[in-house]
């Protein structure tokens, strides 16, 4: 990945726009793109590049709904997306999902009572770790085993993240084509550490000062933050070798734009 930083707001229009929470959640995507761009447009991080003949662009939101909600608007109005994904993490709510399972939503829902039908056709692969059904849009990172089952037998979902709804609202508005992919980075086999929600901040950096701090009140989170690194790495590398179909697949659906021609290299 070559990346050039470019402060001015580029207009230019891509076939399929990404918004996700983290960097680290497209970085082995953005790995397989060409002719990277990156330019901060208000309070967001927008990177935009070729991957084949499509045009991508992908918003880094942060984490929580509200930053989802705007990012996506922001990336509307500044490349007018034909396709729009919600994608990252999520967590498991079923016991059989691994880390690096994908995740395709049916239908999105949160807890109070908003729900979306997601307009797609794909049959669930879990023997090769595809999963289709709801998507849970939590209003919190859900860290503990026991929170996820309660949330999987009153909701009946699959997998919990912070922003899908968020996405898929603004594209129903805005009357958008859309598809939320996440990929499984917490199973059902434990626990997140207690110390994700102040390590890790909104936007998905690493915090030194914290860190230092929660390896000196438990000196076992070091081995659990490593733990939870290693799962989050598993899974952008699952997504981006899924996306590499979904965004091709997406693309020559455009018709109007699938005869473009390869940009010089």
């Amino acid at each position: 990945m070559q990346e050039t930083d470019d402060q001015t707001t580029d207009l230019a229009h891509a076939d399929v726009g990404i918004v996700c929470a983290l960097a680290i959640e497209m970085r082995p995507f953005l790995d397989r793109c060409q002719r990277l761009k990156k330019y901060v447009g208000g309070r967001f991080v927008f990177r935009g590049g070729f991957f084949g003949d499509a045009r991508v662009v992908i918003v880094e939101s942060g984490m929580g709904f509200a930053r989802a909600r705007d990012a996506t608007l922001a990336m509307l109005d500044a490349h007018t997306p034909t396709w729009v994904l919600a994608c990252g993490f999520a967590g498991a709510l079923q016991p059989e999902m691994k880390v690096g399972d994908i995740v395709i939503a049916r239908r999105i829902i949160d807890t109070h009572g908003q729900a979306f039908e997601v307009q797609l056709k794909m049959d669930a692969d879990p023997a090769r770790g595809l999963h289709v059904g709801t998507l849970l849009t939590a209003d919190h990172l859900i860290r503990t085993v026991a929170e996820k089952k309660q949330l999987a037998e009153r909701y009946g979902a699959i997998a919990a993240d912070v922003e899908s709804l968020a996405v898929a609202q603004v594209c129903r508005d805005r009357k958008k084509p859309f598809m939320a992919v996440r990929a499984i980075s917490d199973d059902m086999s434990a626990d997140l550490p207690p110390e994700v929600l102040t390590v890790v901040g909104d936007t998905g950096v690493m915090r030194f000062g914290a860190a230092v701090g929660a390896v000196w009140k438990r000196p076992g989170s070091v081995r659990d933050i490593l733990r939870l690194r290693e799962s989050a790495h598993r899974a952008a590398d699952r997504l981006a070798k899924f996306l590499e179909g979904v965004v091709t697949q997406l693309y020559e659906t455009i018709p109007e734009l699938s005869e473009r021609r390869s940009p010089p290299a």
